[in-house]
């Protein structure tokens, strides 16, 4: 199951903020409320991680997939160690303006 609560940060900019697995299942539900989200004019993306217990490779797809239908930046904020490490794996991380790793091997928030 996962939960997907937006913000509208101001003029095109949102923060959706997920909670639970983004797997298999429930990966579809993001891209289409991002879908939803852009047609409504928003053009910057800001997806909060923060309560995020998996992600698997559908997830990363899901990822990708709302970065290249969009114009607008997305970002990624409050990654686990996990989700960061994917992240790093496969190269997305620069992709998607995640935050840097700190000192302590977690994903700090930047800005």
């Amino acid at each position: 199951m996962l939960t997907i609560e937006v913000d509208r940060l101001d003029a095109g900019a949102v923060r959706v903020r997920l909670a639970g697995e983004l797997d298999y299942d429930t990966a579809p539900e993001l891209v289409e409320a991002v879908a939803r989200l852009r047609r409504d004019g928003c053009q910057e993306v800001e997806l909060d991680f923060g309560g995020v217990v998996l992600c698997d490779s559908s997830g990363l797809s899901a990822l990708v997939v709302i970065h290249r239908s969009g114009t607008g930046a997305v970002r990624l904020r409050n990654t686990n160690p996990q989700v960061r490490h994917l992240l790093d794996r496969t190269g997305l991380a620069e992709l998607l303006a995640a935050p840097p790793r700190d000192v302590t091997g977690g994903a700090r928030e930047v800005g």
